[in-house]
């Protein structure tokens, strides 16, 4: 029922943030621990084609300014924009900055009549004219579905949102985000510090993937390596960007724990024909 609501709102281009804290599952499963099993659920939880906005961070300063980016990308799109945060970020503490007045772009949202005031519109969940009113039109149904998927799609570039550790000559790339990427970056580090020439990827929008920077970025890597607590799901979207799908790899864990530096180096081990 909460699914249906998201499709409203992107069928009704009603601006919401949605949070998104993951835990083990499906069903009740391991609600206390932590997870990143709800990835496609955000894109593909809700029936109909449609496009959406998920972000999240790894940190809480990052987790405050994407925040605040979620709700400025919600008013310019018009649309839900949904935070895909886990377990271990939900009950981390560290220290957080609030940033000053005006550091951080504040998008207002549009004009718009007051309802029950003067202007008579509608807001419905059926294919709708220009004036908000149920319509078949097959023309109007076809302009009004490009139109929801086209101004998300459109605009990936502008969506994107990600940081870069390390990644100068890397011949190997870890794509990883929220709280694993916290250990890929240590891993990342401590490597680099040995010689190997390792960087991470950490995207912070999920939705639209980001195909084209993973394209770019993992160019001239030997392998990528994605490090998610899941089956793969962002692994899957990233064998779809890259040029060389056979030399995308996981490392992942399920059980409900953080994956650490140590699960990702024997994973890395493997894949550099060292074993375990």
């Amino acid at each position: 029922l909460k699914q249906e609501a998201i499709g409203y709102a992107c069928m009704a281009e009603i601006p919401c943030v949605i949070v998104n804290v993951q835990r083990g599952g499906p069903s009740t499963g391991n609600p206390t621990h932590v997870s990143q099993g709800d990835i496609n659920q955000a894109r593909w939880g809700t029936h109909g084609d449609h496009a959406i906005i998920a972000l999240t961070a790894s940190n809480h300063q990052d987790v405050f300014e994407v925040t605040v980016n979620a709700f400025n990308l919600a008013e310019t799109y018009r649309t839900p924009v949904l935070l895909m945060f886990d377990e271990v970020i939900g009950h981390m503490r560290e220290k957080l900055v609030l940033p000053g007045e005006g550091e951080l772009e504040i998008v207002g949202r549009l004009p718009m009549s007051d309802f029950g005031a003067e202007h008579r519109y509608n807001v419905t969940g059926l294919f709708h004219d220009m004036w908000g009113f149920p319509a078949n039109n097959p023309k109007v149904v076809n302009e009004l579905l490009r139109h929801l998927v086209d101004k998300i799609d459109n605009n990936v570039h502008t969506i994107t949102r990600y940081k870069e550790y390390y990644m100068e000559g890397a011949e190997y790339v870890l794509v990883s985000y929220g709280s694993s990427a916290r250990s890929a970056i240590d891993l990342a580090k401590n490597r680099r510090a040995k010689g190997e020439k390792i960087g991470v990827l950490e995207l912070q929008s999920l939705w639209p993937f980001p195909a084209e920077l993973i394209k770019d970025k993992c160019s001239e890597a030997k392998a990528v390596l994605v490090v998610e607590m899941n089956m793969g799901q962002v692994m899957a979207q990233v064998k779809a960007a890259v040029r060389n799908p056979d030399r995308v790899f996981l490392a992942n864990r399920i059980d409900g724990h953080l994956i650490t530096p140590t699960d990702i180096k024997r994973i890395f081990r493997v894949i550099q024909g060292k074993g375990v």
